[in-house]
């Protein structure tokens, strides 16, 4: 339930009237959930959006007249509301353009063969963790003075390690598309997906970036603009000049989790690294940046104000791990300034 004992309120858009009355079907299961209304195009999403106000949103993408591209762009503009992007391919890299017009996660549509009591027991536990979240507007251009970037430091950052989860995939973007194509350090990212989702979601940021994109495998080499994401069920660690993929047990749930990163790239590299944590819900993270800064490695979290969710960059700025707390925007340039 959400606050005042109330079932979430769910609008569910899809061309697909089947696959409408199943998602509803699924969802309504469970009565903290309310299916407040239907939708088979992204303009009247957008326009039940407008008079319902429902707490979270289901998208499909590929719908005829408005399809679901449109219709997150009005809702995002018009009735900022969590919206889940559901596709039936994971690996295509154009559903990840949802989530830079502010779609908040992406999930694959069940298929014929799929448990529908447990597929709806995984929407709605998705579901009820994006009507938490309060979706703003994010306006641009109104800060009236430069941030303070971090001191300057007396060893160069050589290696970026970056940890990010609900609402990461838009700050990705955003933060790669800021740096140049001749960027001098690698980076390496754990950002948490639904599984299957890392091959398309780096094809995505290759897209939206100058650098080398791409998920990584064992023993991949850190190289000077190249980037590596962790793959889905894998934790990714750091060596001197490759990374390495465990199978180790996941952390709080998660697998990838951004700590074995961060603590490894704290116990090899030292203070050459720099830890930059954004977006995300709870504290995956905190411990591991708290080492790297511990090991003397500048760290970065990402503002409130720019987060879509502020839980991750919160947890470890309360721990102490937070060297700066930068605007989204200024974070590409506090890394060029930082590997000089």
């Amino acid at each position: 339930m959400t606050s005042g004992d109330r079932p979430i309120r769910v609008l569910v858009a899809d061309d697909s009237e089947l696959f409408r009355e199943l998602l509803s079907r699924v969802i309504a299961a469970d009565p903290g959930f309310d299916v407040v209304a239907v939708a088979a195009d992204g303009n009247a999403a957008a326009a039940a959006a407008r008079t319902l106000r429902p707490d979270v949103i289901t998208m499909d993408l590929n719908m005829p007249d408005a399809d679901g591209f449109s219709g997150i762009a009005r809702i995002m503009a018009e009735t900022p509301t969590p919206i889940l992007v559901l596709t039936a391919n994971k690996a295509e890299v154009v559903g990840f353009r949802a989530l830079s017009l502010g779609a908040l996660d992406i999930v694959e549509k069940p298929a014929a063969t799929a448990d529908l009591d447990e597929y709806g027991a995984q929407i709605r536990t998705r579901l009820k963790l994006l009507a938490a979240v309060k979706v703003i507007r994010h306006l641009r251009g109104l800060r009236g003075q430069k941030p303070r970037l971090p001191a300057a430091s007396a060893r160069r950052t050589d290696l970026v390690v970056i940890g990010a989860s609900l609402g990461g995939p838009r700050a990705l973007a955003t933060l790669l598309k800021g740096l140049p194509p001749t960027f001098p350090a690698p980076i390496a990212i754990v950002q948490h997906i639904a599984d299957g989702f890392t091959e398309g979601l780096a094809g995505w940021l290759q897209q939206e970036s100058r650098l080398e994109v791409r998920e990584a495998r064992d023993g991949d080499l850190l190289r000077p603009g190249r980037v590596l994401l962790a793959p889905s069920g894998a934790h990714l660690e750091v060596a001197d000049a490759s990374v390495r993929l465990s199978d180790a047990p996941p952390l709080d749930t998660f697998k990838p989790s951004v700590n074995p990163l961060f603590t490894s790239a704290a116990r090899v590299w030292g203070a050459r690294a720099c830890g930059v944590l954004l977006t995300g819900m709870g504290r995956d993270g905190a411990e591991g940046l708290k080492a790297l800064k511990d090991a003397g490695a500048q760290t970065l979290a990402q503002d409130e104000a720019t987060s879509a969710v502020f839980g991750m960059p919160k947890a470890a700025i309360d721990l102490g791990a937070v060297g700066r707390v930068l605007a989204l925007d200024d974070i590409p340039r506090a890394l060029v300034e930082l590997t000089r």
